[in-house]
């Protein structure tokens, strides 16, 4: 049985993720840069921007770092 992962500084339930914030949030674990990733989903990179701040938003998360580490206990 596995756990909902939690958010990084509160502990609480990590808040659902919109399609389009997991799918940034997978390309930049991957290593992808902000062009790239943008690249891919067919957005500019003002968009990727803007969907890792609202990320970053919702799981109180300050770095790149942290993102990955999501990332992977979300299992992307």
């Amino acid at each position: 049985m596995s756990a909902t992962p939690a958010t990084p500084h509160t502990g609480a339930p990590m808040p659902a993720l919109a399609p389009r914030e997991r799918e940034t949030l997978g390309h930049i674990a991957a290593g992808h840069t902000y062009l790239q990733t943008a690249r891919h989903m067919g957005v500019s990179p003002h968009t990727v921007d803007a969907y890792l701040r609202r990320i970053r938003a919702k799981l109180d998360i300050a770095n790149t770092a942290e993102l990955t580490r999501v990332a992977i206990a979300l299992g992307m």
